[in-house]
């Protein structure tokens, strides 16, 4: 049993509960979450390695596609071994610090993300709305202070939160019910003033979800009003058509975080095993179905995985011959 009466700063231990009231079918759970986890790592890497070998694809729209495949693997990798350790064992116990470190990972890769994906719809404006200057407005140096900022802002936003945390005692329970520490989760753990942690929250969430949404809103409606200035059926049709895979990856995205983030703070009647599923929604399903996407929707990323594919095939058909 986990004292209480202890703050963060002395010796600590949490202790995820994982999904409660579904405890009894965690091992099951643990398969969809393996397959998950089994897609994401083969399609990011697919995705990572096609790219990279491909000077074809050397264009800016697929160094983004690089740059969210490489958080995509990141996170995973940050949430998925706990994960399975306590679907597989009930292996729930975290030390504060890991439990600081894997909060801080998690929400600022989820931030990384979310600028990538704004980055990749000024792209899409750029091709469609002035294609004539793409070259020169999205050179490699560009894109890599568009990474830079990538990381600097969800590293930044994210630093005071193990700090306002920090601060806080906790003196009722250590035992978090969720699958990874959430920033939320285990602030409803502590005791005294809570309110720092509420307010900066919502700020970051406003300043990361809510900007970026409407920024990548306005991005589309400019590209929209483009598209309809043109004079024929078959450009408009080829001209959407190359913003299908960026759609979609935003709807996967955005739709379980916003469903996450209002049902955590504002649907209190909505049960808890709920809100710990979107969480997980959240994390697992964009980075699985991301590669997926792009690689059935991008022509030129799936030929170049069926000519691979093709090549092992005829030589191991030579080998075995």
């Amino acid at each position: 049993m986990i004292s209480s009466n202890h703050t963060i700063q002395e010796p600590l231990v949490f202790f995820l509960l994982g999904i409660p009231g579904l405890e009894s079918i965690h091992l099951w759970l643990s398969i969809p979450v393996c397959c998950l986890g089994v897609v994401t790592i083969v399609g990011n890497i697919t995705i990572l390695a096609v790219v990279a070998t491909e000077p074809a694809l050397h264009k800016p729209v697929y160094f983004f596609l690089c740059m969210l495949s490489a958080i995509d693997l990141f996170t995973s990798a940050t949430t998925l071994p706990k994960l399975l350790a306590i679907l597989w064992f009930g292996a729930g116990h975290i030390a504060a610090a890991a439990c600081l470190a894997q909060m801080f990972f998690i929400h600022a890769f989820c931030m990384m993300e979310s600028t990538v994906l704004l980055a990749m719809a000024f792209d899409r404006y750029v091709a469609i709305c002035d294609p004539l200057r793409y070259a020169t407005i999205l050179t490699d140096t560009v894109i890599s202070w568009i990474g830079l900022a990538a990381v600097l802002r969800g590293s930044l936003l994210m630093f005071p939160c193990p700090f306002l945390i920090g601060r806080l005692s906790f003196c009722h329970s250590h035992v978090i019910p969720h699958t990874y520490c959430e920033h939320m989760a285990v602030v409803k753990l502590a005791c005294g003033n809570t309110i720092p942690n509420h307010v900066y929250g919502l700020i970051v969430a406003l300043l990361v979800i809510g900007v970026d949404l409407l920024c990548i809103g306005l991005s589309y409606a400019l590209i929209a009003q483009a598209v309809l200035r043109l004079s024929s059926r078959e450009a408009r049709a080829k001209a959407l058509g190359t913003c299908g895979s960026h759609i979609c990856v935003i709807l996967i995205s955005y739709t379980p975080a916003l469903f996450s983030f209002f049902t955590h703070r504002f649907g209190h009647h909505v049960p808890l095993h709920i809100h710990i599923l979107l969480a997980n929604v959240y994390l697992l399903f964009p980075a699985a179905l991301n590669p997926i996407v792009y690689g059935v929707k991008t022509k030129e990323i799936r030929d170049r995985v069926v000519r691979v594919f093709l090549r092992g095939q005829s030589s191991g058909d030579k080998g075995v011959g």
